[in-house]
């Protein structure tokens, strides 16, 4: 990750197609103007069911995975044992003309170290032995959970995802990411 360049274009740049700007559903960060992409982390449970609901929208109804969702959970969400101990990256559409944030338009989950300890693992580890990435674990993060929705994927919302992962990286001193994919 050292020997790559930090993306050249600041998040805030990042200027949504056209067509799009029409969508404004749920609240968003301040910084949300109109016709640019809002990043930010997930500040509550409803940004967190926003994702959920993207999720559940992009992995059950459009690729028709089956989902085993925990009893109680909300119809509609993909909800796991990992989410709570996640943090959640999203992006929203555009803000509207009159400033109504848009909808959660691609979303990640990272399992930061601290998070996997308290958890008790890594969720790649239900599917992989990963013995061998135990040096690596002190600064190693585990994404999760990505996707885009299916109007957005003209590579904007995955940039602005990764823009801010490595933002993320960087900031907080981590060196390794690592995933189901």
């Amino acid at each position: 990750m050292r020997d790559l360049p930090l993306p050249t274009l600041p998040l805030a740049d990042l200027i949504a197609p056209a067509a799009a700007t029409r969508r404004s559903l749920h609240p968003a960060p301040a910084q949300a103007e109109p016709g640019r992409f809002a990043v930010a982390w997930a500040r509550d449970e409803a940004d967190v069911r926003a994702a959920q609901r993207l999720r559940y929208a992009v992995f059950a109804e459009e690729m028709g995975a089956r989902l085993s969702v925990p009893q109680g959970a909300p119809d509609g969400h993909d909800i796991d044992v990992f989410d709570d101990f996640c943090e959640h990256l999203l992006v929203r559409a555009p803000a509207g003309a009159d400033g109504e944030p848009g909808q959660v338009i691609g979303t990640y989950r990272v399992l930061t170290p601290a998070a996997a300890r308290r958890v008790g693992g890594l969720y790649s580890e239900t599917e992989f032995d990963l013995t061998r990435l135990r040096p690596y674990r002190a600064r190693m993060v585990e994404l999760g959970r990505s996707c885009v929705h299916a109007d957005w994927r003209s590579g904007g919302v995955i940039l602005a995802l990764w823009g801010a992962l490595a933002e993320f990286m960087a900031r907080n001193g981590l060196e390794t990411m690592i995933g189901c994919a």
